[in-house]
């Protein structure tokens, strides 16, 4: 907010994070940025949290570094100076007999839950803030799970990738991982399920598993909680009984294999996806990189590449893509090629805001009052 009597303005900001840093932009246009960075030098930054609520801006880091290992770091005044805690945010318990090897996901609950943060993490955990992301505390509910020792590393680790609490309910929370499938809790994270019915796992011996499914990203519908879409492993779904069933929404995309799945942050139906050839490819279709938007819950789905670069051999990893809350909404992705795109008309048109960067691994939007 401004201060010493000055007007605020409406200012865009942009963090992504890559193998080597972070790099945070701020915006009058979406369309036109200025960067600072890199952040964390050599450190790896595979998520980002922006924390907007109570008309203050946090933005929280999952850094990784080789030397020290990983922790969470939080700047109030948008990087230039930044806190860790002095024990490390994120800890696990000497009973476990583990230790953290990556944040993979940072998530500020709903407007009303001032203060709560949560963090998916590897291996396989759930860690829940009350003091705005500086102090964590493990989920015993998941980690003591009976399905935990069969759940699998995916390809880029064993990672709890999404957390989705309900913003209708407190005691309503998704989580997705890799491998394992989506998880619910209804009990404020006291005990979780598997919710993986209709979704399916054709790499492993039962098709139609109760968990285990490889799934890449879940987003949630604005305006109907109980409506989720999941980009799977070969699959994309939406539910909507809050998880109870998954239905098919692949048809009209070119494959049903790629990593990210943004909902938009007011209507409802529509989301976005951006297709990748699957499972020994790994690049874009025919080297096109493009998203695809539905704006009816998945019954057709429109192409979008105005303004991306063809063409385009790099992928676009699960968290590496993000909305804002602006109107229209921002859509925004970067590369393992190292570019960042974004587009102020939901998708219809992209500009390049940044290149040549280290691979793209997380990249976060919001709009904020400076």
């Amino acid at each position: 907010m401004a201060t010493n009597g000055e007007l605020s303005k409406t200012t865009y900001l942009l963090a992504v994070g890559t193998k080597k840093g972070l790099w945070l932009g701020t915006s009058a246009d979406r369309a036109n940025y200025t960067f600072t960075g890199p952040h964390f030098l050599m450190h790896e930054i595979p998520s980002v949290g922006i924390d907007t609520r109570n008309n203050h801006t946090r933005i929280l880091v999952g850094v990784r570094s080789e030397h020290w290992g990983p922790t969470v770091a939080h700047s109030d005044d948008l990087g230039e100076t930044w806190t860790e805690p002095e024990n490390g945010a994120i800890t696990f318990p000497p009973d476990t007999d583990a230790a953290l090897e990556r944040v993979w996901q940072i998530q500020p609950d709903t407007e009303d839950r001032a203060g709560v943060v949560w963090a998916g993490c590897e291996p396989i955990s759930v860690w829940k803030s009350t003091d705005g992301g500086e102090h964590f505390e493990l989920n015993r509910g998941l980690w003591d799970h009976p399905h935990r020792s069969e759940w699998g590393a995916g390809f880029g680790g064993a990672a709890a990738h999404t957390v989705l609490p309900s913003p209708a309910d407190p005691n309503t929370i998704h989580i997705a991982m890799s491998t394992g499938g989506v998880y619910r809790s209804t009990d404020a994270g006291s005990s979780w399920e598997p919710r993986n019915k209709g979704i399916s796992a054709g790499f492993m011996p039962d098709a139609e598993p109760e968990f285990g499914q490889c799934v890449h990203k879940v987003a949630r519908d604005p305006n109907v909680p109980e409506t989720l879409y999941a980009q799977n492993h070969h699959g994309v779904y939406r539910t909507d009984d809050n998880g109870d069933t998954w239905n098919s929404i692949a048809e009209g995309l070119p494959t049903d294999f790629g990593f990210t799945m943004l909902t938009h942050p007011r209507r409802s139906g529509t989301a976005w996806v951006v297709p990748i050839m699957a499972d020994s490819e790994r690049i874009p279709p025919g080297g096109q990189l493009a998203v695809h938007r539905t704006d009816d819950a998945g019954a057709s789905w429109t192409r979008l590449a105005d303004g991306l670069v063809e063409p385009e051999f790099n992928v676009v990893l699960r968290d590496a893509a993000a909305v804002d809350t602006e109107e229209p909404a921002g859509v925004y992705f970067g590369t393992r090629g190292g570019t960042v795109y974004a587009s102020a008309d939901e998708g219809n048109s992209f500009v390049p805001v940044l290149s040549q960067l280290p691979d793209v691994l997380c990249v976060r939007a919001a709009v904020v009052e400076l």
